[in-house]
């Protein structure tokens, strides 16, 4: 999400051995080909040969233009998908559609009517992060496991919030979180399985573990948990990741918002955007009291996390995993090191925060999730510091080592993993323009991070621009790369900027960039496919679209870059109001998944009730109807590969 409420190669040294193939035959997932094809995996979310291509078919970046196969489409600010030539799109599980739990099919209405118990068994609310887990390795039967991140609550109720009660507040809460589903390919498209036995939702009410280092911390404990390790739900799931085990990870973003704060906060609080809420945003406080932090101070502790689901065990509690650091998070990427240790790179979506990685303490384990149960809840967190040589370091975020003492308000490593930020500021760590999704690719190793904007960039007392954010009111934002030293897990790194987005046409010459190809602005999400080609999803606010620097840029687009060469082609276009999101995709490489979040949605991000059809009736187009997230499912017409 890029909604900002903030203040402020060789990867295949075991071809023979698969580290990451399920041994339990119940789950019938199966993720092959040693950790050559892992590496893919975590770049492409299984995307592999095979199906409908072979090596040859997949095409080469060696020339100009020769990965990219498509034509570009224009700008456009009509109410559709737009797509090139040769590409079909299909919607699919749209918010309100039943998930399929056994004996809870509630039909979606479209008068906004449905109940909050018949939320929780629907499709939650704008669509975010996305991957597709197969069954058996097949690239036509699988599992869509994704992020609903928050609610427009003028679209939710009938009324929107003219009326505020605690029903309300329940089905907000209920659209929130997660979704499992099961899809096939059947009759030439692919269908919503329902019932499922995998079937599941997790909503901002559903039980969930703390682990790792914070867990049962003094500044976790609440009076309704004296332990500090059980939570009640997740919410503000945006960008996702997913792991060699075969779990997936979902990443709580702006979670500040939901806490009301009547009265000023401490310098904790404050550096974590704690206020007195917004009557445009959430009321959650006025009938579920944990949501007011001045008489549940630890709540808001308590979200932030990285949260790691197995879709193939759908009675699995979910486990914020603590040791990955509390913030605002965008992502988690996970990417494999030579000796089989995880590396996860995770970008905190916020003016002036940071870029993190976590390495793993133990090697990853042949077995799957049993094996790794536990794999995430030991390991050190690092945030990034660029510098201004095209070199870098990423600095431990360990108790004791330099400033994270006692005296400096760290009393233990859980205290550090809370205080992910303070940690942060005292070591030294770059501040950037908001860092969005984070993309590896298996090849060259290199990392990639979307940096969406920063319009406060080098404002009256804000921090000036650096050289890894060099422009100031950096409406555009840019996207950058590094290679770690020696491997993932090294401690040194040497970076670049892969692209500064805008439109060279642009009047203002800090907004023009230097795209090789299509203009764009505001990158957002992130995602190297099996090929290597690098999809980069644009999250225009919905108050700034279409106005001075992002004039002529359209709606919210989805494109395909060249690493090798930086061409940057326009692939598709979105329908009015909306975000493009969540990029995932099929073993054989010829389907591919994103998400349209918010289609609609207004300047204001509430919709007005009595007109909810007045900027998108997208996907739907019914007179009686209401925008919609739902997933959306691209193909080539000839079934071929996708981007060639």
């Amino acid at each position: 999400m890029s909604k900002d409420f903030s203040t402020m190669e060789d990867s295949n040294p075991s071809a023979n051995t698969s580290i990451h193939e399920v041994s339990d035959p119940t789950r019938r997932v199966v993720l092959r080909g040693g950790l050559g094809a892992l590496m893919g995996a975590m770049g492409a979310a299984g995307w592999g040969l095979g199906g409908c291509a072979s090596l040859a078919d997949m095409g080469s970046s060696s020339g100009a233009g020769a990965l990219l196969g498509f034509k570009s489409v224009p700008v456009a600010t009509v109410d559709a998908v737009s797509v090139p030539p040769g590409y079909v799109t299909q919607a699919l599980a749209a918010w309100g559609e039943p998930v399929g739990l056994s004996g809870e099919m509630p039909a979606f209405r479209f008068d906004a009517s449905n109940s909050a118990a018949e939320q929780q068994a629907q499709m939650g609310m704008h669509h975010d992060g996305i991957h597709y887990f197969p069954i058996d390795g097949s690239s036509t039967h699988g599992l869509l496991v994704m992020n609903h991140e928050y609610t427009d609550d003028g679209l939710l109720h009938t009324d929107g919030m003219k009326t505020w009660t605690a029903a309300k507040v329940k089905k907000s809460q209920a659209a929130h979180g997660i979704s499992v589903i099961e899809i096939e390919w059947l009759d030439q498209r692919w269908q919503h399985v329902q019932p499922s036995p995998w079937a599941r939702r997790i909503t901002a009410e559903s039980p969930i573990t703390l682990s790792g280092p914070a867990a049962g911390h003094a500044l976790m404990k609440t009076a309704a948990d004296a332990s500090g390790t059980r939570v009640r739900g997740t919410l503000n799931n945006c960008a996702s990741g997913l792991t060699p085990w075969g779990t997936y990870l979902s990443c709580e973003e702006n979670f500040s918002h939901y806490f009301n704060c009547p009265t000023p906060p401490d310098a904790h609080g404050k550096r974590w955007g704690l206020k007195k809420v917004d009557a445009a945003l959430y009321r959650w406080h006025e009938f579920d009291e944990r949501f007011d932090a001045s008489r549940h101070p630890n709540e808001p502790n308590r979200f932030g996390w990285v949260v790691e689901i197995d879709p193939f065990n759908p009675s699995s509690t979910p486990i914020k995993r603590t040791a990955l650091g509390r913030a605002a998070h965008e992502g988690a990427t996970v990417a494999v090191t030579r000796d089989n240790h995880a590396v996860i790179y995770m970008g905190e979506d916020a003016r002036f925060e940071y870029i993190y990685k976590f390495v793993s303490r133990d090697p990853i384990q042949p077995g799957g999730a049993r094996a790794n149960a536990t794999l995430l809840d030991h390991g050190t967190l690092f945030v990034a510091r660029f510098d201004t040589d095209g070199q870098g370091a990423w600095l431990p975020l360990v108790h004791g080592q330099g400033p994270l003492t006692p005296a400096n308000g760290f009393a233990d490593q859980g205290e550090v993993l809370i205080k992910t930020r303070q940690a942060s500021d005292l070591l030294g760590g770059t501040k950037m323009d908001r860092p969005e999704w984070t993309a590896v690719d298996p090849k060259t190793r290199k990392v990639y991070c979307t940096l969406t904007n920063n319009s406060q960039r080098g404002a009256d007392k804000f921090p000036g621009v650096d050289a890894a954010n060099p422009r100031v009111n950096n409406t555009m934002g840019h996207i950058i790369e590094w290679l770690d030293d020696g491997d993932f897990d090294g401690i040194r790194l040497t970076w670049q900027h892969f692209v500064l987005a805008g439109n060279a046409a642009s009047s203002r010459p800090n907004a023009r960039g230097n795209v090789k190809g299509n203009a764009f602005g505001c990158p957002d999400g992130l995602w190297i496919d099996g090929r290597g080609v690098l999809w980069i999803e644009t999250d225009m606010s919905t108050k700034d679209m279409g106005q001075g620097d992002l004039a002529e840029l359209g709606h919210n687009a989805l494109l395909a870059a060249d690493p090798s060469t930086g061409e940057i082609r326009r692939f598709l276009v979105g329908p009015a109001g909306c975000e493009i999101t969540g990029a995932t995709g099929t073993p054989d490489g010829c389907t591919m998944f994103i998400n349209i979040q918010h289609p609609g949605e207004s300047p204001s991000e509430r919709s007005d009730p009595d007109a909810p059809r007045k900027i998108s009736n997208w996907p739907d187009q019914r007179p009686d109807g209401r925008p919609r997230s739902a997933t959306l499912v691209i193909r080539k017409a000839d079934g071929g590969m996708i981007g060639t």
